[in-house]
């Protein structure tokens, strides 16, 4: 059994003069410790449906099972990260990473040193004591990302988290990410419009068509162990063009339907 099962997901919102389907019947499974990357055309219902396996919001219709029980509300069973940061401003570094740490009941020594161990991870000990305003944007999205990965979830959930940093602090980070998650093999599903971040990242590479989103492909990526280089190797290359062929089927498929 998957660790992660979506099954004919339906989502619909109302606008001001009609009905707009996000979802239609679409299904997806994630297996134990893989990185799933998730792309599509601009507002195909990415973001949508990471938020509905987060319970943030509700499908109309099918089912989101984690580990075959139905997930409901936001929990902790299920970490969530953002574009935008979400420390909690009045909160040092080091106390945002331990913060849902001791939501879990955690007694404060221990707490306290995991969250170093995680700071640690993304070079950040020596800025524990800082609070998020004194930090750049980089370095917030490290923390975030420190307190995603201390909270030891059954699986991570990450929408577009790099998305708002300048292009050398976004490739630094993904290195980071990349490490990080081969220490600890989390199980992660990654919301990005970026091609090269999903391949660099993910076990896998999801691709969506254009609204309403469905899988149109799923795609493995071979290499697991990847540094700084593997960004200029042929398998990515290759990768890359496939991807692109895809996707931009389905960007040119989605602007016809809007001038319909």
């Amino acid at each position: 059994m998957a660790l992660l099962e979506v099954k004919d997901l339906d989502k619909s919102f109302a606008t001001a003069d009609r009905r707009v389907t996000a979802i239609d019947k679409l299904s997806l499974a994630i297996e134990a410790n893989e990185f799933v990357a998730i792309v599509g055309p601009s507002g195909c219902g990415k973001s949508t449906l990471l938020h509905i396996v987060g319970g943030f919001e509700r499908p109309d219709g099918g089912a989101v099972l984690l580990d075959g029980r139905p997930v409901g509300r936001p929990g902790p069973d299920r970490g969530m990260m953002f574009q935008d940061h979400t420390l909690f401003p009045w909160l040092t570094a080091l106390a945002n990473v331990a913060w849902p740490l001791e939501m879990k009941g955690m007694g404060k020594a221990e707490r306290l040193a995991k969250a170093r161990a995680y700071l640690d991870l993304v070079h950040l000990s020596r800025y524990a004591a800082l609070y998020p305003a004194e930090l750049s944007g980089g370095m917030r999205q490290r923390v975030a990302l420190a307190r995603l990965f201390a909270l030891d979830s059954q699986i991570l959930l990450m929408d577009e988290p790099f998305g708002s940093l300048d292009s050398q602090t976004r490739e630094l980070l993904q290195e980071e990410l990349q490490a990080i998650w081969r220490r600890d093999r989390k199980t992660a599903l990654f919301v990005t419009h970026d091609i090269d971040e999903a391949i660099f990242l993910g076990t896998r590479v999801l691709v969506l068509t254009a609204r309403p989103a469905r899988l149109k492909a799923d795609i493995a990526i071979p290499t697991i162990e990847r540094g700084g280089d593997y960004r200029k190797s042929a398998e990515y290359l290759r990768m890359r063009a496939q991807i692109w062929d895809l996707l931009r089927e389905e960007v040119l498929r989605g602007r016809a339907l809007e001038g319909a």
